[in-house]
């Protein structure tokens, strides 16, 4: 079990998030993962695109 430091607090360790209509989707904070380590905090932030609704655009 990871300690609660580490526990990304994005998805609250689940790896998972949901947007307001329910689907379903691999957290883009921790990769999935669930555990956000100082090695996670050296990667760039990544800019997206959303809709005036603040939905993310493919």
């Amino acid at each position: 079990m990871t300690s609660r430091e580490n526990t990304c607090k994005a998805c609250e360790g689940t790896g998972m998030l949901a947007d307001d209509e329910g689907w379903q989707y691999k957290c883009s904070v921790c990769n999935g993962d669930g555990i956000y380590a100082s090695v996670d905090a050296e990667r760039p932030a990544r800019v997206m695109s959303v809709d005036e609704n603040n939905r993310l655009l493919d």
